[in-house]
């Protein structure tokens, strides 16, 4: 109708504009437009339809949505600001998170990958222009609104979001690890008298809508993981599968991806292997978590990367210490195994310093995240506050005994 024909043709004029071929464009017009459009269509869909269901609504956010879609930041960097302005409008984001049968979820999921994906090149440099700050502001204001209104939304698609944040956005990885279903009352992790094994949550599977798997078709790492798990052949899984971890040469994958290290293979990798681990476990396999191939990998992995391949390896663990779920459960007794059985210092240092960061940060902060942590340094196994790394510099031991006390901890 005439709303179809007014929104192609401001994408049309948009997508004219980003290639030079209009002198100067006052983008505040079409921000106005579409807005006014928005607010415009919002009681059409509002209707019902005579079954009951809410056809417009679908058609027409489906609509907006597109257009949107073909408007994002890396096509119309012009435009970003406004862009952001209409993917958190009131008429917008709350519709199309509610639509029947969560039909708008995957839409609205493309349109924020997309954000994160234009900010995130900025994102990894040491310095940022007063632009990317601002716009960064409104992508976290963005994931604050999902985070307080639809936490389901981040619980859900938290993988792939994640692969899209920069190693070095502590913050806004913080933000979507935090979200937990509303439905669920969250225990308190500093009681000092908390059981996590027995609590009844850690035994359900949390819903990952998130697509990974063909992350693990670079350099056929599933071919290797699998025939591992299933014979522990290679012997050597470290010497086999660490370099196809890794970009073959440098040049633009590899400085587009912030390292030498292919991040999503990695983050589907730990992810992977971890549910393939849980399921065993919950059909009643015989052996010991820590005996499993699983472990056995984890561990090779822990030891045999070097600093950089570790400290992805452990932000990929530490991504899956959520709310109470098998997940975090299976990935923080991880975690502490691998700091117990370290046979090299540096490693114990490299989990202490991703739990840390993450601490440091703004609050809030993932319930997993905080258990583990409280565990690590309450637990006289893991002899936490003998380690060197920890009394290295008397700045060191201060920032540490800080952490300790927020949780509610008396350093030894």
């Amino acid at each position: 109708g005439v709303e179809c024909v007014v929104v192609q043709s401001v994408n049309r004029a948009s997508r004219i504009s980003s290639k030079g071929k209009v002198s100067a464009v006052d983008y505040r017009l079409h921000f106005r437009l579409l807005s006014d459009l928005l607010r415009d269509l919002a009681p059409r869909m509002d209707e019902k339809s005579e079954v009951g269901l809410n056809t417009n609504n679908i058609q027409v956010l489906g609509l907006f949505a597109n257009v949107l879609y073909f408007l994002q930041p890396k096509q119309v960097p012009g435009f970003a600001f406004a862009w952001v302005e209409l993917l958190a409008h009131r008429h917008f984001l709350p519709r199309i998170l509610t639509t029947r049968h969560e039909h708008g979820w995957s839409v609205f999921h493309k349109l924020l990958i997309s954000l994160l994906s234009f900010l995130a090149p900025h994102l990894r440099a040491s310095t940022l222009p007063d632009s990317v700050r601002t716009l960064y502001k409104g992508a976290l204001r963005v994931l604050l609104v999902l985070l307080h209104d639809f936490p389901e939304f981040l619980c859900d698609f938290h993988f792939s979001l994640c692969d899209e944040i920069p190693t070095n956005c502590i913050q806004l990885r913080n933000l979507v690890l935090s979200a937990f279903p509303r439905s669920m009352r969250l225990p308190d992790p500093f009681l000092p008298d908390l059981k996590v094994d027995t609590l009844p949550e850690m035994s359900t599977t949390p819903r990952v809508l998130s697509k990974y798997t063909g992350s693990l078709t670079f350099n056929n790492i599933k071919g290797v993981v699998d025939s591992y798990l299933k014979s522990r052949t290679p012997a050597s899984i470290s010497a086999e599968l660490i370099p196809r971890l890794m970009f073959t040469e440098t040049g633009t994958s590899a400085s587009s991806n912030g390292g030498r290290y292919n991040i999503p293979a990695m983050n589907a990798l730990v992810f992977y292997v971890g549910q393939l681990a849980i399921s065993q476990t919950q059909n009643g396999s015989g052996s010991p978590i820590t005996l499993t191939s699983h472990m056995e990998l984890f561990r090779n992995l822990a030891s045999d990367l070097d600093p950089e391949g570790r400290y992805y390896f452990v932000n990929a663990v530490a991504n899956q210490l959520r709310f109470p779920n098998n997940h975090t459960h299976y990935f923080s007794v991880l975690l502490l195994y691998l700091f117990a059985d370290a046979k090299k210092e540096i490693v114990q240092e490299q989990i202490i310093r991703v739990l840390m960061e993450r601490l440091i940060a703004n609050r809030p902060h993932p319930w997993g995240l905080l258990i583990t942590f409280i565990e690590l340094i309450k637990n006289p196994r893991y002899n936490f506050w003998s380690h060197g790394f920890v009394r290295c510099v008397p700045e060191i031991q201060r920032l540490f005994e800080t952490v300790a006390r927020s949780c509610k901890m008396d350093s030894i």
